[in-house]
């Protein structure tokens, strides 16, 4: 599992208090030096990375002088405000040297219980991805109250590595790991190397104490790995105070690893297959054999449709022969879909009134 060259697509949290420096409220700017280094080379071997980062309240209230302790929610919006501008323009200018393209991405956790947003927000990072560029992606702090009250960018990176489809979430903490209890109270504690299954005397281990500068505990990072190993993605707890931290994992650094029993595609396969069904494609001859040698689903292969579904629904896929050959997720309303099934994309602006996406149905997105 160290073996990070062997990832396809990693998430790694960062958390305020690696970032920031708790007596001075000033970046740290030679830890992040480091970690852009350490992204660079991953970059470099093929891998994507995206990059769930705290810190914008940190540094937005050391710009503004509001000193130590727990920030009235006003004066807390205000300073992820001015901070997230220092917080971008820092990972800008540390990975600007690697010829590395940075993009802020500001999500709240209710972004991925809005299906629309959701959609939206895959779509981006995905195409950003595939552009070469580094997301930094951040809780939008200035209107996420629930954040800022009780810290949950653990879970954030979580549904982060959900949308994007990643193998690896890395949580790089304070702490190099789960242990059986508070280590810094119970001199017996120790470190759990691996973790195959989340069951209540683990989570029963996981505490609420965090840094000065953090708001999240291990608890929260417990929760992030129920999410990311059900959907396919391990997921590390690793110290992340020295530099060159992600490079350190891959040498064998003290980590704990939450194992997932499936990749990321199939348990996306496996969740739409599972899905409910609000319609159905009725596809000619040439649309199901597409599908069967793996491409995705266009509008010109539909024939008909039935139901009423919107965007992002699960919709079954019926060969000429009324056969069930799966179902997917539609990237049309069934109104639109109707008025461009059996068309060439060439006439989808001209039907819909905009451009419209290529494919009905991805093959992302499609169960067989």
């Amino acid at each position: 599992m160290a073996a990070l060259g062997q990832a396809r697509r990693i998430v790694v949290k960062i958390g305020s208090a690696l970032l920031v420096d708790r007596a001075t409220g000033a970046l740290r700017e030679t830890w992040l030096t480091a970690l852009a280094a350490d992204v660079a080379a991953l970059r470099a071997r093929g891998i994507d990375v995206v990059l769930v980062s705290s810190g914008s309240i940190a540094l937005g209230r050391g710009v503004l002088n509001l000193g130590t302790g727990v920030l009235p929610l006003e004066k807390a919006q205000a300073a992820a405000a001015v901070g997230q501008i220092q917080l971008a323009r820092a990972y800008e200018a540390a990975l600007h040297p690697h010829q590395l393209t940075t993009a802020q991405v500001l999500l709240t956790l209710e972004d991925s219980a809005n299906r629309r947003r959701y959609l939206n927000a895959r779509a981006t990072l995905n195409q950003l991805l595939a552009l070469g560029v580094v997301p930094i992606v951040n809780e939008n702090d200035t209107v996420a109250t629930d954040e800022i009250r009780f810290g949950d960018n653990d879970r954030l990176a979580a549904q982060i590595a959900v949308t994007v489809g990643a193998d690896h979430l890395i949580l790089l903490s304070d702490v190099d790991g789960l242990y059986t209890a508070n280590p810094n109270e119970d001199p017996s504690a120790t470190r759990l190397e691996t973790v195959t299954e989340i069951t209540p005397e683990i989570e029963a281990m996981a505490g609420d104490a965090g840094s000065g500068l953090s708001k999240g505990g291990m608890k929260t990072k417990v929760m992030a790995a129920k999410t990311a190993t059900a959907a396919g993605c391990a997921m590390a707890i690793a110290l992340g105070t020295p530099d060159h931290a992600l490079a350190a994992i891959e040498t064998g650094a003290p980590v704990t690893w939450f194992t997932a029993k499936t990749d990321p595609a199939s348990a996306r396969k496996a969740w739409i297959a599972a899905m409910k069904p609000q319609g159905a494609l009725h596809l000619d001859a040439g649309a199901a054999q597409a599908l069967a040698s793996g491409k995705s689903l266009l509008p010109a292969g539909v024939t008909d449709l039935t139901g009423s579904f919107e965007r992002g629904d699960a919709i079954e896929v019926l060969a000429p022969t009324g056969t069930r050959l799966g179902q997917g997720l539609t990237r049309y309303t069934s109104d639109e879909a109707r008025k461009i099934r059996g068309q060439h994309s060439s006439r989808f602006e001209a039907l819909l009134g905009y451009p419209g996406r290529a494919a009905m149905i991805h093959r992302d997105d499609l169960a067989l």
